[in-house]
């Protein structure tokens, strides 16, 4: 298997990519704490793994050829095109970056990486003077960082579905509720009855489509 005729070892694209998606998500969460860096380790491992595959070597396609071989005869499967495995299954004709699961991923990563924006603009101007954050998307949601990065990791998934990245993305929404309860904990430690006063108005993931105002 070679880059030339596969579209495959180009591990100089899984770098870059890697790279551009990981950096980009850093300038807006700008970690600080260990959960802050724990959670973004987890999406990082995430984008590695999913590039790594859609450039470097396809395992899912590797594990998957026997089948894939079965009920697609006709379906090259060491071409870059065959990774779009929506596309194989659901017997899609045309560009595969023009379906519509793989233009919905975009959205979908779009607005993840709108929603980290906007979480990080007003969390930073929180953490700066020491209070809660709990305007803007933190009056609709406690927790949008962590609801950000499974966005963009869905739409990736939507993309371009790999075994690992399907293993990892359940474990990863795991972690997210873990490291957000253990996040209100700390919240609570140190801002108390404001803290849990807030948690009680505003759900955790689901955004409320009305906006919350904060008790006087």
């Amino acid at each position: 298997m070679t880059s030339d005729d596969s579209g495959y070892n180009l591990w100089f694209l899984v770098i870059l990519n890697s790279l551009i998606f990981i950096v980009f998500a850093f300038s807006f969460v700008k970690p600080k704490t260990k959960l802050d860096w724990r959670a973004f380790g987890g999406f990082a491992a995430f984008i590695i793994a999913l590039f790594t595959e859609m450039y470097g070597f396809p395992l899912t396609i590797y594990f998957l050829s026997g089948w894939l071989g079965s009920q697609f005869p006709n379906l090259s499967l060491l071409t870059h095109n065959s990774g779009h495995l929506w596309q194989d299954l659901m017997g899609w004709q045309g560009d595969p970056h023009l379906n519509p699961l793989h233009l919905l991923s975009n959205v979908l990563i779009a607005a993840g990486f709108i929603l980290l924006y906007q979480a990080w603009r007003i969390l930073y101007a929180a953490q700066r003077e020491h209070r809660l954050a709990v305007t803007g998307i933190y009056a609709r949601m406690r927790h949008p960082q962590y609801l950000g990065f499974l966005t963009i990791m869905f739409g990736f998934l939507l993309q371009w579905p790999t075994i690992l990245t399907l293993i990892m993305f359940p474990v990863l929404a795991v972690v997210y509720h873990r490291l957000a309860k253990r996040e209100e904990k700390n919240m609570t430690a140190e801002f108390g009855d404001e803290f849990l006063g807030y948690a009680h108005r505003v759900p955790a993931f689901i955004p409320r489509l009305r906006h919350t105002r904060a008790a006087p």
